[in-house]
């Protein structure tokens, strides 16, 4: 039901309730004044007739007396007069027609009036009048009428009530819809109208109403805050806009210092094929056989192909690009990573080792960037090659697992695909594990880290709907793990303005020190 039909119905019910309130105690009054007059009435004609039949008795007798209450009887239409003495036996033509005991004022001279009902609509009404016409015997004037007349009276009084009452709430109830559209009905429509066209997005278009009650500034206040939206979205599709570029420019910054990480020990894998290359170069200068020869210029082709693909795989990393998610097997952007990094494990004399723990490729498939989850896997991967000063192995094991969503993530337990990083390097200080994704925040020695990796990382690995845990032990080494949902599931991804970056005091996703 529309607010107006609300207000109308409101506005009927009451007034109904109160003309109803007035219409009983109108009622109630002429009921009275009906009952007032009949008594006046009565005794006006008690005087009359009293006097009366005690001068006929006193000057013809008794017979003459009841003959004028007879005559007078018969001229009064609906009202009876006759002659009773207060002690004669019931039965007696004398006797009253209301007990004794309800008519004991007569005794002492007094006038009584009484009203006996007998049904809803039946009874008398009743006046003694007392007359005084024998001094040994208490003698009165019966006065009766019919109380039907009054019964009328008070129903034409309630149907005349009735009728009003209803007339005038249907013309109140018709006045009040009417003007209920008017003033309440259609603003309140194109106030709704205009909020719901806020919530799809649009905040152009003011809303112009011309009254000057609540309903017109409720509208003014809806296009001052439409304004205000507007040039908060603005704002915000600005900041945004700069804060994406800020990021990117963030991680391509991190991946070009993870290059030059990279680089002494591609280094030393370029530089055996180069040796090669060059000797046979002058072995063929010199002047060789043709099928030593041949031999020769087989073995450069195949150590500028070596070359080739090391440095385009270096260059792969390093080159900038949109993230465009896609199904890709986890497994095997773990299996290039490991790749590409091994040159510098063997300088840092670390074994890496791929465990896949006998997963299909489609059981680790997920929907991501591959060159984002590079990154981080590189990140992580040097972090805890860094943290192996003695050297060791370092396993990176990928599987699927139970695991429940942190508390600022959200979301209920289910499998996901985890990247688990492990190491046996030096570990990380419990107090410091609460800070490790802030941004520039290291426990690296001077040179060896910016303390950018991690915080990229969690920043990519949020935006890809998943979430890092750490685990590690001073003097044991530390397991970093990357839950990610499995493809076909998807992730809810950050949160509405959330540019992937972590806040300080995550506990429970943190990852090592960058």
């Amino acid at each position: 039901m529309r607010l107006a039909s609300k207000l109308t119905l409101a506005l009927v019910l009451v007034m109904c309730a109160v003309l109803s309130l007035y219409g009983y105690l109108s009622v109630r009054r002429e009921r009275a004044l009906f009952e007032a007059d009949v008594r006046r009435d009565e005794h006006l004609i008690g005087i009359a007739l009293r006097a009366a039949v005690t001068e006929t008795w006193r000057r013809d007798g008794l017979d003459e007396a009841l003959r004028v209450l007879r005559e007078a009887s018969e001229r009064e239409d609906g009202v009876r007069f006759r002659w009773v003495w207060l002690d004669a036996p019931a039965g007696d033509r004398f006797a009253p027609a209301l007990p004794a005991e309800e008519i004991a004022e007569l005794s002492g001279g007094a006038e009584v009036f009484r009203m006996q009902r007998e049904g809803d609509r039946t009874g008398r009404i009743y006046t003694y009048a007392p007359v005084a016409v024998d001094p040994t015997r208490v003698g009165a004037i019966e006065i009766s009428e019919s109380l039907e007349e009054e019964e009328t009276y008070v129903q034409a009084s309630v149907v005349n009530t009735v009728t009003t009452i209803i007339a005038l709430a249907a013309l109140s109830g018709l006045l009040a819809m009417t003007f209920g559209q008017i003033l309440v009905g259609r603003p309140t429509r194109r106030l709704v109208d205009k909020t719901r066209r806020i919530g799809e997005g649009d905040l152009g278009g003011p809303l112009l109403l011309p009254q000057r009650d609540e309903l017109g500034q409720i509208a003014r206040e809806i296009n001052a805050m439409c304004e205000h939206l507007a040039e908060a979205r603005e704002r915000a599709a600005r900041e945004t806009t700069a804060r994406i570029a800020a990021l990117e420019q963030l991680r391509h910054a991190d991946r070009l210092t993870t290059v030059g990480k990279l680089a002494s020990g591609i280094a030393h894998e370029l530089g055996t094929p180069l040796n090669v290359v060059g000797g046979r170069a002058k072995m063929i200068v010199r002047g060789l056989p043709p099928e030593e020869a041949a031999d020769s210029a087989r073995i450069i082709a195949e150590q500028a192909d070596r070359m080739t693909k090391i440095i385009r795989h270096l260059l792969d990393f390093a080159r900038r690009r949109v993230a465009q998610k896609a199904p890709a097997d986890l497994a095997q952007i773990a299996r290039q990573t490991l790749a590409l990094l091994e040159p510098l494990a063997r300088k840092r004399s670390v074994t890496l080792r791929l465990d896949e723990a006998d997963l299909a490729p489609s059981r680790a498939e997920a929907e991501v960037d591959a060159g984002q989850m590079q990154q981080v896997l590189t990140n992580l991967v040097m972090n805890g090659m860094q943290s192996m000063k003695r050297g060791g192995e370092l396993t990176v094991r990928v599987e699927r697992a139970l695991a429940r969503p942190p508390a600022d993530h959200g979301g209920a337990e289910g499998e996901h695909i985890a990247i688990r990083v492990i190491d046996r390097g030096d570990g990380i200080a419990p107090e410091h594990i609460a800070r490790i994704f802030e941004p520039f925040f290291t426990t690296k020695d001077v040179g060896e880290g910016t303390g950018l990796g991690l915080s990229v990382s969690y920043g990519i690995v949020r935006e890809h709907g998943g979430w890092i845990d750490v685990e590690s032990e001073l003097g044991k080494g530390s397991t970093f793990t990357v839950h990610l949902p499995p493809s076909g599931r998807g992730g809810a991804g950050p949160a509405a303005g959330d540019d992937g970056a972590p806040s300080p005091g995550r506990g429970g996703l943190a990852g090592a020190a960058a």
